[in-house]
């Protein structure tokens, strides 16, 4: 089975492809943040603000069981892709990072997932 990761922003649209999406936008936004505003969610300090807190970690676990839920029963039913979508507002801050968590994470057990960041240069 083919698994495809991609962070978006909402304001450039909703994704047509996704069969899930997520909403990251409940995070902190770096975008406030004037040492941040300019960075991606690829770098260490955006995701740690993003991510490294009690909203940060309670949602990537309730993400990350859902798909380990979720993913056995696709393979079960013989889906041949499965594409997660992760939005926020801009698609460069939060949607980025939540994305590359939940792929480093699922990779450990689906080391062929695509990771693909939309939004990330708008």
């Amino acid at each position: 089975m083919q698994i495809s990761i991609f962070s978006f922003g909402h304001k450039h649209g909703l994704p047509d492809e996704a069969d899930l999406l997520f909403d990251a936008r409940i995070l902190p936004n770096p975008y406030y943040v004037p040492e941040l505003k300019d960075k991606t969610g690829r770098e260490p300090e955006v995701a740690a603000y993003a991510m490294n807190n009690e909203v940060g970690n309670k949602f990537q676990q309730q993400v990350l069981a859902l798909l380990h839920f979720l993913l056995p029963e696709y393979l079960r039913i013989e889906k041949e892709k499965v594409v997660i979508g992760v939005g926020c507002t801009g698609g460069r801050h939060r949607s980025v990072a939540l994305a590359e968590a939940i792929s480093k994470k699922l990779s450990e057990t689906y080391p062929d997932i695509q990771l693909h960041h939309r939004d990330i240069g708008k």
